[in-house]
């Protein structure tokens, strides 16, 4: 996805919504965050959001320009309209935030460490690839994303677990450095 993409996404999500504020939460957030974000790490088709003030809006969204609708179908991405508890990330990610804007709509990004740190909890094969790229081009700090993990509830998530697969990823991303 490209920055414009993201941006028509989050133009035709607001039309639908009606809403003029979104919290972007999925791998597509680097457009924001980054003002030349590595093609690497811009595989994906999709924009992970909701509304920040009606997240319940989302499904909304979803039905009309989600996976496989007739957006998707005519521009080849699409939106994935998510809710707030979709990306695990510390309790005070929002003071890490940061605002963007996109003409008159405001977007909320997670701090990259947070947003990959999400991507540690989900663990799937696609969010290790998207860390150890991130790892491996020297984007993110392992010391601190072993230091946000640290600050997820244990009771509700293997704190121990996410550490060694943040761990993992550190060395197989340090073994994917060219010298």
């Amino acid at each position: 996805m490209q920055r414009s993409e993201a941006e028509h996404v989050l133009r035709a999500a607001a039309a639908i919504a009606q809403e003029q504020s979104f919290v972007v939460i999925g791998s597509q957030a680097l457009l924001f965050l980054l003002k030349d974000a590595p093609a690497s790490l811009l595989v994906s088709r999709e924009l992970d959001l909701y509304p920040a003030l009606h997240p319940e809006k989302s499904d909304l969204i979803d039905g009309a320009i989600g996976a496989l609708s007739s957006f998707d179908d005519t521009f080849g991405y699409h939106a994935d309209g998510v809710g707030p508890e979709t990306a695990v990330m510390p309790a005070d990610w929002m003071q890490r935030a940061s605002l963007h804007y996109v003409g008159d709509l405001t977007v909320v990004c997670p701090e990259l460490h947070d947003l990959a740190l999400s991507k540690c909890v989900a663990g799937r094969d696609k969010d290790a690839d998207f860390v150890r790229e991130l790892l491996r081009l020297d984007l993110v700090s392992p010391v601190t994303l072993q230091a946000r993990a640290a600050l997820l509830d244990a009771a509700r998530y293997p704190v121990a677990h996410i550490g060694d697969w943040i761990e993992r990823r550190r060395i197989e991303a340090e073994a994917g450095k060219t010298p």
